[in-house]
């Protein structure tokens, strides 16, 4: 039994919660325990939706305190593995999405299929505040928003609300404050509807024309997040100036 990762499973849909409260921050215990639900849950199901418990949000991202030099290059493999699974998957993926979404709590609902959210959720990529950056989403965001809208996102670490998401193209059904239940049950009815034969087959025909690099352009991006990026002196003063709650001191090296 997950502690932080809770799967359900409704006939052809599964239903996978973080539930780390307050803010479903990922740690690398957790990120292990989706990875492990995600490929249990695909053994049954051919749709998943992520979704995140409490009031809060969706997800917060990973924990900081993982990004250190001990533990950065186990956080990764974690994390990263769960986007492999699904990259190489076909079943189709939906992100139920409320109030916060930030860092690897963004770059999970965004690589999946469809992004239902509320208008309270704010998404974001802050990465680069902390003297980071984030490896998925310099993959999927130029292509999922084009390299304009990306780099406004990536390099200036602004939050967005859920309308402006949308007219990025990163959220696809905007529903109702305190519907997102029935605007995601509305969408798998849709789906469930469909042939799952043909969904499966047209889902992993998809990624193979538009996301076959996925693979070997996350292992070039972990190359540098690792070799370079956090062998400088601003990447460990910006997780140290969060973990210590104060402004960080660039040294510009």
């Amino acid at each position: 039994m997950s502690e932080t990762v809770h799967a359900r499973i409704e006939g052809r849909t599964a239903r996978l919660t973080l539930d780390r409260p307050p803010l479903n921050i990922l740690n690398i215990a957790m990120m292990r325990e989706l990875d492990a639900a995600v490929a249990r849950v695909l053994q049954e199901c051919d749709l998943v939706v992520f979704e995140g418990a409490g009031p809060k949000g969706f997800s917060a991202g990973a924990e900081v305190a993982d990004h250190v030099a001990e533990r950065v290059g186990e956080m990764l493999t974690a994390f990263h593995a769960v986007f492999r699974r699904l990259a190489a998957e076909e079943c189709v993926t939906i992100a139920a999405v409320h109030g916060v979404c930030l860092g690897g709590g963004m770059e999970l609902a965004t690589f999946c299929d469809f992004v239902v959210a509320t208008p309270d959720a704010k998404f974001g990529q802050p990465e680069i505040k902390l003297g980071c950056f984030p490896p998925i989403a310099l993959l999927t965001l130029p292509r999922l928003c084009g390299m304009h809208a990306a780099a406004d996102l990536i390099l200036t670490g602004r939050t967005m609300d859920a309308r402006e998401a949308q007219r990025l193209g990163l959220v696809s059904h905007l529903a109702p404050e305190g519907q997102l239940g029935a605007g995601v049950a509305a969408l798998l009815r849709e789906l469930e509807g469909l042939s799952p034969a043909v969904l499966k087959l047209t889902r992993r025909t998809l990624w193979r024309l538009h996301g076959e690099e996925f693979a070997r352009r996350l292992d070039e991006v972990e190359q540098v997040y690792l070799g370079e990026l956090m062998k400088t002196a601003d990447a460990a003063e910006g997780i140290r100036a969060f973990l210590e709650k104060r402004p960080p001191v660039w040294q510009n090296r």
